[in-house]
């Protein structure tokens, strides 16, 4: 799957084709006067770091189509050209599915609003039902009378028969 590369990844020879700037050697104190002789380096890691030529950032180059890292550069390149086709068609698709998420949501509101309604329908049809079997104003009216009528007819009937004797007294 993975290849190993030709060039290394670091140091100069990481960008193919690129050019190190030369560079110059800081002057010291010492090298500035006059037949007086250049310091040593107290390590041979600082006079390595000092002969490293250091890559000038900015410029770009094209590179040949001969060298190896530009087959290998092609080859990078069309894998991520690829990878950005794959992306797009997987957000194509991702936005499709969420249109039809969108749309069952919306027709799953529109059910349960149904059903709701429904609901509402059969509660309103019962209490309706409950509410007919009820007597209507006519019959209250005859129940008061009939009432009211009893009520004078046997207070005059326990008048006439002394029934109020038998009351306790206040």
């Amino acid at each position: 799957m993975t290849e190993t590369s030709p060039t290394p990844s670091t140091g100069t020879g990481f960008i193919p084709g690129a050019k190190a700037p030369e560079s110059k050697a800081p002057e010291t104190r010492a090298s500035s006067t006059a037949g007086a002789p250049a310091p040593v380096p107290e390590t041979q890691a600082i006079a390595n770091q000092q002969a490293v030529p250091h890559p000038v950032v900015g410029k770009a180059e094209t590179l040949p189509q001969s060298l190896p890292g530009g087959d290998q550069l092609a080859r990078i390149e069309d894998k991520c050209a690829r990878i950005e086709d794959k992306y797009a068609r997987s957000e194509a698709l991702l936005s499709r599915v969420e249109e039809k998420i969108e749309g069952a949501t919306t027709r799953m509101s529109e059910a349960a609003r149904q059903s709701d309604l429904a609901a509402l329908r059969s509660e309103v049809r019962a209490v309706a039902d409950r509410t007919r079997r009820l007597p209507g104003s006519g019959a209250l009216v005859l129940t008061a009378i009939i009432t009211a009528v009893l009520t004078v007819v046997l207070t005059i009937a326990a008048q006439r028969f002394h029934l109020d004797g038998l009351l306790p007294p206040r």
